[in-house]
């Protein structure tokens, strides 16, 4: 009976401790709850909100490659010097470059919180550089931060080709404070006061060769004195009114460096699903400069007009003309194909003429054109995301 019990006492044991070593297995830490990203669509597609917040935030860019060749003055090509007999020749121009945008909003009492930034990493014939374009904060219809004019965004670029500046339009880059107030049913307004800038206006020169063609208008206009020079900024107004049918608008900028006034009016045409076109002119006054922030053309007034034509869903076929009152013309026309979704390839054409070359009342180039005609053309590849 004693051996039986001290067998029957050592298998209870036995059990005890391994039913305890098992309920000690069983007890396991839950993991925490994971937090995964919410996607939010109410500023369009791409946005997700910040963990944490209720701040939508959407990040996107493009990576881009040009390569461009023909003559000085097209804003195509570059020039060089042979490295073996000290020759300046023409060469291709090549950039490659990496922006990176981001987006974020954020509904408030006082209306819609945005902000919006857009860097530019560019790789340019062998040289590196950044370039910080866009940084605003924009609560409802205030916006403050590095944008570009008002005076070239809220009446439109020029059309849809790379150098839509064969003839200049505007200056572009600037800090600013503006307010726009949309009224809902087509109809916009702003006013904005502008920093102006140093570089953005002729800017093209330096690479044209400001020193073997120096225009006659850059001993009156600086490029480095567009930024105001006291506590008066530069002034923007402007109107618009949008339909189905396309839209004119309407702004008109004073520059308070030089107490110049320019303004420019615009009318857009969609005549069908495929077809638009375009027709914009600008006035501007020269009393005490030349060329200006706001009236980058030469002479008083310029005109511009272009259209773009959808072939199908993936070709686009894009033209523009432009002409000045010192008889500059510039013409660009290029195909726009999208290979995949996101991926597109442009082959443009550009061609400039300056009437007045060489003539005593020849008051300069914009370009760096060095005779009557230049031509030349660029390839771009781009892909969106």
């Amino acid at each position: 009976m004693n051996i039986k019990s001290l067998l029957l006492g050592s298998a209870a044991a036995l059990i005890a401790v391994s039913g305890a070593r098992a309920a000690d297995a069983v007890v396991v830490a839950e993991p925490e709850p994971a937090e995964y990203v919410r996607i939010c669509d109410v500023y369009g597609a791409g946005y997700f909100y910040i963990p944490g917040t209720e701040t939508c935030l959407r990040i996107g860019g493009y990576v881009r490659y040009d390569a461009s060749f023909g003559d000085r003055g097209s804003f195509n090509g570059r020039e060089a010097v042979d490295v073996r007999n000290g020759d300046f020749q023409r060469a291709w121009n090549k950039q490659a470059r990496f922006a990176l945008r981001t987006y974020t909003g954020q509904e408030t009492e006082l209306g819609t919180l945005k902000t919006y930034t857009e860097t530019r990493f560019n790789y340019t014939n062998g040289a590196t550089g950044v370039d910080a374009h866009f940084a605003w904060v924009q609560l409802g219809g205030l916006r403050i931060g590095a944008d570009e004019s008002a005076y070239d965004t809220f009446s439109g670029y020029a059309g849809n080709v790379i150098n839509d500046t064969l003839v200049p339009y505007g200056g572009f880059g600037t800090n600013l404070i503006s307010y726009t107030f949309d009224a809902g049913n087509g109809f916009s307004a702003i006013v904005s006061l502008e920093q102006g800038n140093n570089g953005d206006v002729g800017s093209t020169l330096g690479t044209a060769g400001i020193d073997a063609i120096k225009p006659r208008w850059l001993e009156t206009f600086d490029l480095n004195t567009n930024v105001i020079d006291s506590y008066v900024p530069h002034v923007v107004l402007g109107a618009k009114y949008t339909q189905g049918w396309g839209g004119i608008v309407g702004v008109v900028a004073y520059n308070s460096n030089y107490e110049e006034w320019a303004g420019k009016l615009r009318v857009d045409v969609n005549v069908n699903d495929a077809f638009s076109v375009f027709l914009m002119g600008g006035y501007g006054t020269d009393d005490h400069v030349d060329r200006n922030f706001y009236k980058p053309w030469g002479g008083n007034w310029a005109v511009w007009g272009g259209g773009t034509y959808k072939v199908n869903e993936k070709t686009e076929l894009n033209a523009q003309v432009s002409y000045d009152e010192n008889r500059s013309l510039g013409v660009a026309a290029n195909v726009a194909y999208t290979i995949v979704p996101g991926f597109t390839v442009t082959g443009e054409v550009d061609y400039v003429h300056e009437g007045r070359f060489g003539r005593d009342d020849y008051l300069g180039t914009w370009t760096g054109i060095d005779k009557k005609n230049a031509v030349g053309g660029i390839i771009r590849f781009q892909r969106n995301f």
